[in-house]
């Protein structure tokens, strides 16, 4: 981007922010701002945000000057008058600047894909992390869970919605036309979230399966030549995929109530539901294992057995026919497999953590919605991708409703996990620290 367009944005942005001409010329101008940017290149795009970063931020010396003042004042009006100034002054100009955006019929969907470049950048670009923190502060005050709009989607939802369903599936993607109608029948429940300023953008799908029983198979739950059931005969709903739809909203919570309130919404439809549960995968079990190997506590027939299926040539196939006992009539691969795994699967759900909260980010949202460990499930996800991540385990968080404020207290509060009592019999507390990554 050559100075002169440079400036003619730095011109805009201050216009923008003198409110020139009224609130309306102002918002006119921050609509040809995001404009400007869409149309500019990725290395103009860039240029614009250490624009943004390097001086429409924190006037640190005029900081400075009312802090000195401040100390210095006796009076209390004045005390009361520089504390509101210097609260003021704490504030970056450009943060005015993105809440004009929140007035524009895209704003907020401009403010949020903006994001989602900035954060790919700031990872690379330091100076870039304070403007995301500025804009991810201002997004997390936009999108409390109690501003979102909870719609169910079905077969006849808009041709849009339903492709936008389908891109945005990041747990277990849908595969034809035939699996997107499969988890949209009468045994089934989709739901999404949306913000008022953005109607139809999607902000995280919520895939449901109503069923008797927890569910401890994902192959199972998704087989689109099992018989439907009937929804009123079901007792139990399984959250079997919940999806992120905006890179952009990256970091912000939506709280407890994002399970909670389709949980209300299930109760008051479907009364004979009285179990809430999730079929969960492990993202991060499998890597964690390969750091932390060394430091677990396994016999020598267990090593052996773990360190085939961590060896680099040990493929996602082989692994699947391990568990299978393809070839091994005797089981005992397998079996040893199970027992180590699901032991060390425990000690990664339990003992992992960074910062009082669980390792596994999974883990993290359920627990903090105030889940419980339910069960882990063998064999569960015998795709590529839920080898890779976790040697096909899977996990059930169970949302046991008068237990879910309790829960969600004592892990936001102390970090304590709640686990059932089968899990906490097989919990066994390794010896030596286990590292994080």
């Amino acid at each position: 981007m050559p100075d002169s367009d440079l400036q003619l944005l730095r011109d805009i942005i201050d216009a923008c922010l003198e409110s020139r001409g009224g609130e309306v010329s102002a918002r006119l101008r921050a609509a040809e701002l995001g404009e400007t940017y869409l149309v500019l290149n990725s290395a103009g795009r860039h240029r614009f945000l250490e624009l943004l970063a390097n001086e429409y931020d924190v006037n640190n010396d005029a900081v400075d000057q009312v802090i000195a003042r401040r100390q210095k004042a006796t009076d209390p009006v004045e005390c009361k008058e520089l504390t509101l100034q210097l609260r003021n002054l704490l504030e970056p100009p450009r943060s005015k600047l993105f809440r004009q955006f929140n007035e524009l019929q895209e704003g907020v969907k401009f403010l949020v894909d903006m994001r989602a470049e900035l954060i790919s950048l700031a990872e690379k670009d330091p100076a870039l992390k304070a403007l995301d923190q500025d804009v991810y502060r201002l997004l997390e005050s936009w999108f409390d869970v109690g501003f979102l709009d909870l719609r169910r989607i079905t077969w006849n939802s808009s041709a849009a919605l339903l492709e936008k369903f389908t891109e945005y599936e990041a747990v277990h993607a849908i595969r034809s036309w035939d699996d997107l109608k499969n988890r949209l029948t009468d045994d089934r429940r989709c739901y999404a979230y949306f913000h008022p300023r953005m109607p139809d953008e999607p902000l995280i799908f919520v895939e449901i399966a109503l069923v008797k029983g927890i569910s401890t198979n994902i192959h199972a739950l998704l087989d689109e030549d099992a018989p439907d059931h009937d929804p009123e005969k079901a007792d139990t709903a399984i959250f079997y995929s919940i999806s992120n739809c905006q890179r952009g909203l990256a970091g912000v919570s939506f709280g407890n109530f994002l399970i909670k309130r389709v949980v209300g919404d299930l109760a008051s439809s479907l009364p004979n539901i009285k179990t809430y549960s999730t079929l969960s995968p492990l993202p991060g079990f499998m890597q964690w294992l390969r750091t932390n190997v060394s430091e677990l506590d396994m016999n020598d027939d267990e090593a052996v057995v773990i360190g085939r299926i961590l060896d680099p040539d040990f493929e996602a196939a082989d692994l699947r026919d391990l568990i299978t006992n393809s070839g091994d009539e005797s089981g005992k691969p397998a079996t040893l497999l199970k027992s180590s795994l699901v032991r060390f699967c425990i000690q990664y759900l339990y003992v992992a953590k960074k910062e009082q909260r669980a390792y596994d980010p999974v883990a993290h949202f359920h627990l903090s919605n105030g889940a419980r460990i339910e069960r882990i499930n063998w064999a569960a996800d015998l795709s590529s991708k839920g080898l890779q991540q976790s040697a096909g385990l899977m996990v059930n968080y169970l949302y046991h409703l008068p237990d879910i404020e309790k829960n969600h207290e004592a892990y936001q509060g102390q970090g304590e996990i709640s686990t059932s009592p089968a899990v906490r019999k097989k919990l066994v507390i390794p010896k030596k620290k286990i590292a994080l990554n």
